[in-house]
């Protein structure tokens, strides 16, 4: 099996080179449809967040004969599993280390609420004064997480051993979770912080958006560590500024596929809205990097992996991503038969 893979680093190839099969050959950059060709001669792709994956490259790909694309991520939001169905088989990577992304979604929120990023620059500079420090206890607060799967569930532990009050909103409740559900309009109204943890679809797509704005609780503490469409970055910027958010912490941005895992250091980074929300000292961005440690790369890695033998051995992978049943998740063949 030849595997053409895009979007490559070099944390990536140090997971991915210790095996000996499949075979990789790893290109830096991304898939597309100006690089699809270089896909030309290979059994499948194997990409990343944001490879353009869309319907154009799909019909590229099935005419090179590419047999499967393999996600080495949970998220699918950019490719087109409709498209893709009776073509090309998708396989993702459900769930690589809840615990990374969960942590580091703490890990942003403290470091926010008792300004730790600003003391360490200060104390670099040997200014140890405490004017302007001044942060809030998050015990007692009210936090709302939106997505309830193994992410959100996790971050709910970590927040209750905190002594904080959990509210959360899920299309689709976790059954016999102890978790207390309200609806979204309840949870923007009462949270103090907002922790996001669901997939961007069309129903998530913007829910911070102008209107949602307006309802959410003055001073509240908005962290994303999904998938930056979940919010319309202008709407967050224009609630900063007006004094109703009172901090963000992002890891992901909605623009960001040209922008993130890139380094810009002395260029002019042309997307004004996010230039704008680096600047404002209550907005903490880092680069898509929650799920960057250690045991999250070699779970990628041996997932992805074993989805591609899978495949090849038995013509099924428990982690592929099919149209047919209607529901993409979810497999009424429960993945004992091909689905095309």
């Amino acid at each position: 099996m030849k595997i053409a893979f895009f979007d490559t680093k070099p944390y990536d190839r140090a997971s991915f080179e210790k095996f000996d099969e499949p075979s990789f050959t790893f290109y830096e950059t991304r898939l597309s449809g100006d690089t699809v060709g270089l896909a030309k001669g290979y059994d499948g792709v194997c990409v990343f967040v944001n490879d353009t994956v869309d319907a154009a490259v799909i019909d590229r790909l099935y005419e090179y004969g590419i047999r499967f694309i393999a996600l080495r991520c949970a998220g699918y939001n950019n490719v087109d599993v409709e498209h893709a169905f009776g073509k090309i088989h998708v396989f993702r990577v459900p769930a690589y280390s809840p615990y990374a992304v969960a942590e580091h979604t703490m890990a942003l929120l403290l470091t926010s609420i008792r300004r730790i990023h600003k003391a360490y620059i200060r104390t670099r500079d040997f200014n140890f004064s405490l004017n302007g420090l001044t942060g809030f206890d998050l015990h007692g607060k009210t936090v709302g997480v939106v997505g309830t799967g193994k992410i959100g569930r996790i971050f709910i532990d970590i927040c209750r051993g905190f002594g904080m009050e959990v509210i959360a909103y899920d299309k689709f409740p976790a059954k016999d979770s102890g978790i207390n559900y309200v609806s979204l309009e309840e949870l923007f109204e009462r949270s103090d912080i907002i922790s996001f943890h669901c997939p961007l679809t069309a129903d998530t797509r913007h829910l911070i958006n102008p209107d949602s704005v307006k309802r959410l609780k003055k001073g509240v503490v908005i962290v994303n560590t999904s998938r930056g469409g979940l919010i319309d970055a202008d709407a967050l910027l224009d609630g900063i500024k007006e004094r109703r958010i009172g901090a963000a912490c992002l890891d992901v941005y909605e623009e960001e596929s040209d922008i993130f895992f890139q380094d810009f250091s002395g260029h002019i980074v042309e997307d004004d809205t996010l230039a704008r929300l680096i600047s404002m000292p209550n907005v903490i961005v880092t680069s898509h990097q929650a799920f960057l440690t250690e045991e999250a790369l070699n779970n990628i890695a041996e997932t992805t992996v074993e989805n591609i033998l899978s495949f090849a051995g038995k013509g099924v992978c428990d982690n592929e991503l099919c149209y047919h049943c209607g529901n993409i998740e979810d497999c009424k063949k429960k993945r004992k038969e091909k689905c095309f």
